[in-house]
This record gives structure tokens, sequence and C-alpha cells, in this order.
């Protein structure tokens, strides 16, 4: 299902290292870019708690950026995942929209993995 998501140009390689787990706050997020030559690969993760999931920072909607600002994917309240452009929120779990345009839409996932401290595109799919 996602593992079509690391064949794009510039997608990062299974294994790749993104940050650690201190990077992230208990509910947080962090987005990445990845370039080979003019490509681009956008994505974020997101914890909460204990759990982290990845997904590409593309709206399902319009297919722009999630955020305006480095890093700021979240509702105020660190609930939901916020699209800036018109609204949609996504429930970070899932990345099923539940308010906005694209309702019922999901985000793209990026498969990634915890090992240890370290939060890294896994290294296997299943």
């Amino acid at each position: 299902m996602s593992s079509d998501v690391l064949s794009r140009p510039a997608a990062p390689a299974p294994g790749t290292e993104l940050c650690t787990l201190a990077d992230l706050e208990k509910t947080g997020a962090r987005g990445f870019t990845f370039k080979d030559g003019e490509k681009l690969f956008m994505m974020f993760l997101v914890r909460t708690g204990e759990d982290v999931a990845g997904y590409v920072n593309s709206c399902p909607h319009l297919g722009t950026p999630l955020n305006f600002l480095e890093h700021r994917f979240l509702t105020a309240d660190r609930a939901r995942i916020q699209c800036a452009t018109h609204g949609a929120q996504f429930e970070p779990a899932t990345g099923l929209c539940v308010e906005g345009p694209c309702l019922g839409a999901h985000l793209r996932p990026v498969p990634v993995e915890i090992d240890g401290t370290t939060v890294r595109i896994a290294l296997s799919h299943s």
C-alpha cells in the first residue's frame, strides 16, 4: 500500500534515519525534504505518545504542502494534523480526513519504524 510512495523520485531509501524520538515532542510533528537534482520528496512525521506515523506532505484536496511554517502540521490543541491551505483536518494515527474539503480521503502514508530511539524509513512494508 505505502511502499509505492518510496518509488517516487527523490524518496528516501528504506533504512534512512530521519530523527530521534527526542526530536519529536510527545505530541508533535517534523517535516523532511529530500532532493535528487530538481526532484523533491516532502514528508513529515507525527508523534502521539510512543507512536510515530509518516505521511507524504501533500493534501489530498489540492496537492499542496500541509504546512506553511517549518514543522507546523498540527492544530493548536495538537489533536489533529491540519492543512494550512483550506483547514482540512486529519487523524494522526490513520491520516483520515475528518473535517474539511477532502472529508473521507487519506494522507499518503510513508512506512516508518522506531529502532531504539531512532525513527527511520521502514526496512519492510508488511
